[in-house]
């Protein structure tokens, strides 16, 4: 499959809603004397694509050429989203410009990386019929450079009833795949698709089949299908992976995610894999295999919503390997991570150590630490700041070999070096829900209790092994020697 998409680029065409997503940057420190609400101080403003330009950009990113078609209003916001797909290289030839229309954007309005407010400006109601002709008229003239068509609706009123059917009319009549992402609960006008990308919640929806047990999955599949007239019937799974449906059954493929961050876009990348596999002549459980791989690296990110081929690679040689040493990571990564997941409302645990001879008391400590929160970071003391701490001859083990050991640990999530005294400043940094130490520290004076209170969070004490420690071990093995 990989080899393939390196040796051919296909040519797709997405059609739907484009949309702009603003981000307004800044702390709150103060209510505002006029009402109960935070007043955010904004310090900077970033703007990316949303909507349908989350497949484009993923399409690109894993090699595909893309073409996009969609109706915007002529306003600021389509001269930034066009300009934007210009910058990844898509061609916007069919991005056609109505004046009575108001181009999607969202506002959202940051502390920290909590969101206060979103608003929106926008046009919702369906496209007229002229801007419909023009992207009929562009697909019907173009339609045989097209290796695949995607369709991505966000209910915006791009996709009409009518282009839905006509542009799916076309695709088949061209003999190549189009695929849809489905909105709403009403799915008659994706007739006659190569297939839809629902999850369970919106095919249980659609099919009005309370999906309970796999049971009542492969009759949802089914019905799709067959009422749809859907070349193939799959329906995405969230932490179980990906169903595919036939009159012989149900094929499953597990998730294959480990660790999960953000799973903002992933339906996109979900769509976007599917469709580029397809493109290229894939199977269904070919193409499923790798939007399942797509999906896989794109939830590990923080921040992201794209995956390129490279990473596919990347996780397939991680996947066979097993390998463990992408837990060790810099402050940067880890700051980001901790923030996609308390965003998620997961409770991020952190403590702290030399852990030079790791031994059963660590391992008991560790693991009690864990089950405390949803992830579990360990700040590791570098070779100097072992050596300030604990006199020449420390450590036994170095930094590296350290932080292996400790990543191998199936309890930890991630592991980070700081080569200060303290890691107050890891701590300041990442603002952990809940910091823990050994039950020889009192609260109050361990390093970042006052950070994490201030924040809500709390600071706790974990029970030692007694007898166990990495002192201990080092004078039993010059006792010995």
């Amino acid at each position: 499959m990989i080899e393939r998409l390196k040796k051919r680029r296909p040519n797709i065409l997405v059609v739907g809603d484009l949309m702009l997503d603003s981000y307004l940057w800044g702390g709150a420190e103060r209510i505002s004397p006029e009402a109960p609400v935070p007043v955010v101080a904004v310090t900077k403003e970033t703007k990316s694509l949303g909507g349908a330009g989350n497949v484009v950009a993923n399409l690109i990113s894993l090699g595909a050429k893309v073409c996009v078609s969609s109706i915007l209003g002529s306003d600021e916001a389509a001269k930034i989203i066009k300009e934007k797909f210009e910058r990844l290289g898509a061609d916007t030839s069919a991005i056609f410009e109505d004046d009575a229309r108001v181009t999607s954007l969202k506002t959202r309005v940051m502390a920290g990386s909590h969101q206060i407010v979103r608003f929106d400006k926008e046009t919702k109601n369906e496209i007229n019929e002229a801007n419909e002709a023009k992207i009929v008229g562009f697909a019907s003239q173009n339609g045989s450079k097209f290796d695949a068509i995607l369709l991505s609706d966000y209910k915006k009123g791009v996709l009409t009833d009518s282009l839905t059917q006509r542009l799916i009319t076309l695709a088949n009549s061209l003999n190549i795949p189009v695929l849809a992402d489905p909105k709403g609960s009403d799915y008659t006008k994706y007739k006659g698709a190569t297939l839809l990308t629902p999850n369970k919640k919106e095919a249980s929806e659609a099919t009005k089949i309370e999906i309970k047990d796999d049971t009542k999955l492969f009759e949802a599949g089914i019905k799709l299908k067959r009422e749809l007239e859907l070349k193939y019937s799959i329906i995405t799974l969230s932490e179980d992976g990906i169903g595919i449906f036939d009159e012989s059954g149900t094929t499953k493929l597990p998730t294959l995610a480990q660790e999960v961050f953000d799973v903002t876009g992933a339906g996109d990348t979900v769509l976007a894999a599917l469709g580029i596999s397809l493109a290229i002549g894939a199977d269904i459980v070919e193409a499923a295999k790798f939007a399942n791989k797509a999906a896989a690296v794109v939830v590990a990110k923080v921040g992201s919503a794209t995956v390129t081929l490279e990473e596919i690679i990347s996780f397939e040689t991680k996947e066979a390997n097993e390998d463990f040493e992408d837990k060790i990571v810099d402050r940067a990564y880890l700051k980001k991570a901790v923030e996609g997941l308390k965003a998620r409302g997961k409770k991020v645990v952190f403590t702290n150590g030399c852990f030079d001879i790791l031994h059963s008391g660590h391992v008991k400590y560790l693991s009690e630490a864990r089950k405390l929160g949803s992830a579990l970071v360990v700040g590791l003391n570098t070779d100097r700041s072992v050596r300030e701490l604990k006199g020449e001859g420390r450590p036994i083990n170095s930094e590296l070999d350290r932080a292996r050991v400790l990543a191998a640990l199936g309890c930890i999530d991630f592991v980070a070096l700081f080569d200060e005294e303290t890691p107050k400043e890891l701590i300041d940094s990442l603002v952990p829900d809940i910091l823990v130490k050994g039950a020889d520290y009192e609260p109050e004076n361990i390093v970042g209790y006052d950070t994490v209170t201030k924040n809500g969070g709390k600071v706790m004490t974990i029970a030692l092994v007694d007898g166990k420690s990495t002192t201990k071990t080092i004078e039993r093995i010059k006792a010995n020697s």
